[in-house]
């Protein structure tokens, strides 16, 4: 059950920016950005999950470190579990379009995913300065995915890669500079950007906004403040909110969490679907919730390496990760609100117009439940990185592929029954 107390006291202000529509994407003033030219990226559709779906998040190793995929598979349990999606991640450690395409017959289509996002162009790039033969061959390869997995019955998010914050230790090119890499990778990005349009699936722009917040996060914080990693290309914690968000914005998820809404002069409360009002009384709102928040925790904003510090990249929790809290009528200038152990004031303006509690209440009581969730998950996760790179790759596999993916399956079985038990209990 989740408890609120408010208690007037004194408070500040809110603002927000809008940005114009063109044929490229927006450009920060720095000089630095007029070298790339990001293709202009479609919204998303609206609602593009379906109750049901089974979603398979496809990549190289970046996809392998099991972090953007974690994000998006705890959310998608805990953020919408109406929807009961199933997620594997099938992360493949300096793998390529061509590679995957060799694959996915028996590592993804044997288990009849109906959506499906794909994160390649990284190793595709080859480290080294574009050429017309790097983007066929990107080209050429991603349609055959695309259209292997449209072919049975799957929808498909076409990812575009990241961006690099260095040129790596592991660089073909020695004489390519970190912004001709970049250009390199936008030329592939766009590539993906027309593959999705040409084959009418979903987008989802991983490169630019790392890019952007690649370069500003270093102008503002130091070079230690790395969105891409400290290798260059395998980021922390904030670089993959930054992946998460890319592909939970493209799958059209509206991140209504719920509203709670009170009105302090009559004494009267409501909440949204997902949400049971259990009672409002000297101002204290108590509430049994389906549906939790995602929660952010309480990292270090100005380092890399936590969840926290992503959210402040990207829209994430504006976009995505909406509990608001609405007061109506309120009787005085401004009051605090209590949430679980911590409070915080607001002004009775912002409190009419509704505060995120997601946003504002990094720690809250959802936390717990919600961390026994994520860790589940992660457990599963690994479990899949195992079967498919070890068990279907195993001597028992090469005698009977049927036989060792039909047992490895039992085994991971439980492993999915426990996030179901740690959503529920």
């Amino acid at each position: 059950m989740i408890r609120l107390t408010l208690t007037a006291i004194i408070l500040g202000s809110l603002t927000s920016v809008a940005t114009a529509a063109q044929t490229e994407e927006t450009k920060p003033a720095d000089p630095y950005f007029q070298q790339f030219h990001p293709l202009k990226a479609p919204a998303p559709a609206r609602h593009f999950l379906k109750p049901g779906d089974r979603l398979a998040i496809c990549g190289d190793s970046i996809t392998e470190q099991k972090m953007y995929s974690r994000i998006m598979e705890t959310y998608l349990t805990v953020c919408v579990p109406e929807l009961d999606i199933s997620v594997r991640q099938y992360g493949w450690s300096g793998e390529t379009a061509p590679q995957f395409l060799a694959r996915m017959t028996n590592d993804c289509l044997r288990f009849n995913p109906t959506v499906e996002t794909t994160c390649y162009g990284m190793n595709d790039h080859g480290y080294r300065i574009y050429t017309d033969s790097i983007g066929q061959k990107y080209r050429t390869n991603s349609i055959a995915i695309v259209e292997a997995f449209k072919a049975h019955g799957g929808r498909v998010i076409e990812g575009s890669p990241g961006c690099v914050g260095k040129r790596p230790a592991w660089g073909r090119d020695p004489n390519a500079t970190t912004d001709q890499l970049n250009q390199n990778l936008c030329e592939l990005r766009n590539i993906a950007l027309a593959i999705a349009t040409d084959e009418k699936v979903g987008f989802a722009d991983v490169f630019w906004p790392m890019l952007v917040e690649s370069h500003e996060m270093q102008e503002k914080y130091g070079t230690n403040y790395t969105v891409a990693g400290k290798d260059g290309v395998h980021p922390d914690w904030a670089g993959h909110v930054v992946m998460a968000y890319a592909f939970l914005h493209a799958l059209g998820l509206d991140g209504d969490i719920g509203t709670f809404t009170v009105d302090l002069k009559s004494g009267k409360a409501k909440v949204s679907s997902g949400h049971e009002l259990l009672g409002f009384k000297d101002g204290e709102l108590t509430i049994k919730s389906h549906r939790y928040p995602f929660c952010i925790g309480e990292g270090d904003p100005i380092k890399d390496n936590n969840i926290h510090a992503g959210t402040l990249l990207v829209p994430f929790n504006q976009e995505l990760n909406r509990l608001m809290l609405v007061v109506k009528r309120p009787q005085a200038k401004s009051y605090k609100v209590t949430w679980g152990d911590e409070s915080k004031s607001f002004s009775a303006e912002q409190l009419t117009k509704g505060i995120n509690l997601a946003e504002e209440f990094g720690k809250n009581p959802f936390s717990e439940a919600f961390n026994k969730v994520d860790n589940t998950v992660g457990k599963k996760q690994a479990y899949e990185t195992a079967e498919i790179k070890q068990t279907f790759r195993s001597a028992d596999a090469r005698a009977d592929m049927e036989a060792t993916v039909a047992k490895a399956e039992q085994q991971r079985e439980p492993l999915v029954a426990a996030i179901k038990a740690a959503m529920t209990g």
